[in-house]
């Protein structure tokens, strides 16, 4: 079995109103239940919105951390699952179900073999 990341992307205009996300809630609630029990779940879980991000640089000898995100773009990454799939069409088939959940796209990517 590979594991893949299956990542929920938001463009910052996304946002519902509160009894709207409660639905969305309700769905990715159900469709993670369906996901342990078949087998498939490994972790997930959603993100704090982007202005929570810090950045940590070490990569000299001083360490920096600024307030914020490390790209400056207008999506980003609001959730992830990580999954275990026999195969790329399995995890397609998964994030499929995973898009209609959350109802936002949902980038597929594998992890590098050990």
């Amino acid at each position: 079995m590979t594991q893949y990341m299956l990542a929920v992307h938001h463009d910052g205009t996304d946002q519902y109103p509160p009894d709207e996300m409660q639905t969305v809630f309700e769905t990715v609630d159900r469709f993670n239940k369906q996901l342990q029990d078949d087998g498939s779940w490994v972790f997930g879980g959603g993100l704090e919105w982007i202005d929570a991000a810090t950045t940590v640089d070490a990569t000299s000898d001083e360490v920096i951390t600024s307030d914020g995100p490390f790209a400056e773009t207008k999506e980003y990454i609001g959730g992830f699952w990580v999954i275990e799939a026999a195969d790329l069409d399995v995890a397609l088939k998964i994030a499929a179900g995973a898009s209609k959940a959350c109802r936002q796209a949902v980038e597929v990517r594998p992890f590098q073999a050990a």
